[in-house]
Formats: structure tokens, sequence, C-alpha cells
């Protein structure tokens, strides 16, 4: 599809991986094109309004920001409406958000940490933008899920994102015992995230879940200061005392079975 000149682009612009701890600086996980780009943006759609400004704050700190950070547009991504997590958002909505860049005016598109639209939210917006025939820019950035995975030592040619298992005790069982049976049958490297504040338990549940030699590793806090990646098998995992997780970082987990 054309792309009319009058129309702006989307850009995807990385965050940091430090949410929930000590801020990093900047330069030390960002390009410095990426911190110029987004300096230089004025329209944004955030997941979170406060968390974004703080970022655009750190920004102006190494690149002057286009615009004072007050006059900067700044609108949050739609919410499911709540008691109704599933119900969905229209189409209208998302496009709505896009009005900046189909005028003319580039839009940066940020999620509270690494990426946006991977395993973060935004997917949709982009969707509504190529719908839109907009140019999509994504900048580089960190993604917690490729930095885990390449720091994992499990298979990195094939792999999968489950995202988020589920909590009742016997459906999560029943998943992350389909889920080995496919990583052995194909080779393939599973990973899956939790909320912070139920990391310990998702840990303590693969632990017992896994089969002795399925492969587990635990990634957690990655780029921040005392963040680590560990990997071993199962039956390591449960010969000793299993670490204290954070309940502030965000972990990955990944299991790979033989």
């Amino acid at each position: 599809m054309s792309q009319a000149r009058s129309s702006g682009r989307l850009v995807l612009v990385p965050n940091a991986l430090d949410l929930g701890t000590d801020p990093v600086p900047l330069p030390d996980v960002l390009s410095d094109a990426a911190l110029r780009r987004a300096a230089g943006l004025s329209a944004w759609v955030v997941e979170n309004a406060k968390t974004a400004r703080a970022f655009l704050k750190r920004v102006g700190e190494i690149h002057p920001l286009t615009l004072p950070l007050q006059a900067v547009s700044m609108t949050e991504l739609p919410r499911p409406r709540k008691g109704d997590p599933s119900a969905s958002i229209p189409s209208s909505a998302w496009h709505e958000l896009l009005a900046p860049a189909l005028a003319g005016q580039d839009v940066g598109l940020l999620s509270d940490a690494g990426l946006p639209a991977v395993a973060d939210p935004g997917a949709n917006l982009v969707q509504a933008a190529h719908e839109a025939g907009l140019v999509v820019e994504p900048l580089a950035g960190a993604s917690s899920l490729t930095l885990a995975l390449a720091a994992s030592g499990l298979n990195g040619q094939r792999f999968a994102f489950e995202g988020y298992l589920p909590q009742n005790a016997s459906e999560r069982a029943q998943r992350v015992r389909e889920l080995e049976q496919r990583s052995r049958k194909e080779g393939q490297t599973q990973l899956a995230i939790e909320t912070p504040y139920r990391n310990q338990a998702l840990l303590e549940s693969l632990v017992q879940l896994l089969q002795p030699g399925t492969r587990l590793s635990v990634a957690c806090g990655i780029t921040s200061p005392g963040g680590f990646c560990q990997t071993r098998s199962v039956a390591q995992w449960r010969s000793a005392p299993l670490p204290a997780m954070p309940d502030k970082l965000p972990a990955v987990f990944l299991w790979l079975a033989h």
C-alpha cells in the first residue's frame, strides 16, 4: 500500500527493563539513536502515563525534548472494563489513537518495560496502524524474552512464548504438562511469565510439575542490578533450596524437555 506523504508514523519506542527496581542509566541499555528519536516525539500512546512521563524525563536529561514535558501529548492504551477482562476493545478506539499520525505527526508507542507489543500491550494499535496504511517504525531495544532465551542456553532456534499460565492449580498443571510434551516432541523451548509477586509460586510449581530431566531456566531482572539467569535440570532444582524470587522484579521462566 502506498504511503501518503502527509501521514506520520507509529514509532515503537523501547523502554528500559528496570520497572520495579533502581533505574539504570538509559545509555547503558538503549541506543543513542532510540533516545534521540524518543526526544523528538511530541505525541504518545502509552501503557501508563505516569511511568511514561518518568521515562521521558530521563530521556530529556540526555537529549532535550522537542517540547516541554508538560506539553507532550500522552494518551493511555484502552483497557478492558473492570470486572470483564475478556471484553474486547472496539477497533474504532484503536484507530482514534492514530489521529495525530493520520494528520502528519509521528506518534510514539511506549510500554512500561521492554519492546512495545512484545509481551506487552500495544499489538492492537500496531495492527490498526497497518490497517490505516501508516508506516510502523520499530526501534531496536531490549526484550526480556530474547535476553532470557539467549542467556538460558536452551534451544534458541525453536521456541514459543506461552504468556501467563493458568492460575487454577489443576489447569496450570495440565497446561505445563502439555507444553512439556510439546517441548520434548519438537525440541522447542517454552517461555512463560508471571506477575512478579507470584514468581515464587510459579517457580515452585514448575519444579514440582516438570520431569526431572527437563532443563528449567529462570531469568529475573535482566539488565537490572541484581538480575540473574540460572539454568539447571529440574532434578538439580529439587536437590537444593530454591532461591527467594524478588516480588517486584519481572521474571521469565523457560524449559526444554529431553
